[in-house]
């Protein structure tokens, strides 16, 4: 009897030590369904924004170089051809929402280029002869010297100033229920053929079709 009471116990013991803790099997399921609530929030979000076809651009900020980089982005969404820009806020699918700003600096650029070569040269001999007999005699003598010297230098220098535009806008797009389908910071201090804030005007929407290409292509 007491050998088949061992047993039971031997073997509800080791059922015991194999079954998973509650508290961690509680936290496991936990984190599943928060990562299932973020793919599918985000998936939301997506289809949201592949649904946007007419956009209403608001104020970017007050002053002038905000509504002159505001102007640009419009410029460049209608470029794009994939949306319509509308000036009725009600009629808008989504809102194009953001801050912009532009900062002149200047950079102090400097040059220095030297060189310089010098040598020098210097021999001496000297000489002397004579002879005395009873008072009498001669002394004769010569001395000989040699010295050169030259010296080249160069000093070249250059100083610039340079003006250096800084622009950067951060923008959000707000579906007509409020939330936040797409957003983006760019920054810029003119390309080639562009200043500052046409270049990040241009960034700014080519990163919207950029991500736009990429959720479609997901999509298929």
């Amino acid at each position: 009897m007491n050998a088949l009471i061992l047993v039971f116990a031997f073997v509800f013991s080791m059922q015991a030590a194999q079954a998973p803790a509650p508290q961690q099997k509680a936290a496991s399921n936990s984190t599943a369904v928060k990562s299932d609530s973020v793919e599918a929030n985000t998936s939301a979000l997506n289809a949201k924004l592949l649904t946007i076809t007419r956009i209403y651009v608001d104020d970017f900020g007050s002053d002038a170089t905000a509504k002159q980089i505001q102007a640009m982005v419009v410029n460049s969404i209608s470029e794009s051809k994939r949306f319509i820009i509308t000036e009725n806020k009600d009629k808008a699918d989504a809102v194009l929402k953001g801050t912009a700003l532009e900062k002149t600096s200047q950079e102090f650029h400097s040059l220095n280029d030297s060189a310089a070569v010098a040598s020098s040269h210097g021999g001496h001999h000297g000489e002397v002869n004579g002879s005395f007999v009873n008072g009498t005699g001669s002394i004769s003598g010569s001395s000989h010297g040699y010295h050169a010297a030259s010296a080249v230098a160069a000093d070249d220098s250059m100083a610039s100033t340079e003006t250096i535009n800084d622009a950067r806008v951060a923008v959000r797009l707000v579906a007509a229920d409020g939330d936040v389908i797409w957003s983006t910071t760019k920054e810029s201090r003119g390309a080639k053929y562009k200043g500052a804030s046409a270049d990040v005007a241009d960034m700014v929407v080519k990163q919207l079709m950029q991500d736009l290409g990429r959720l479609k292509a997901a999509d298929k």
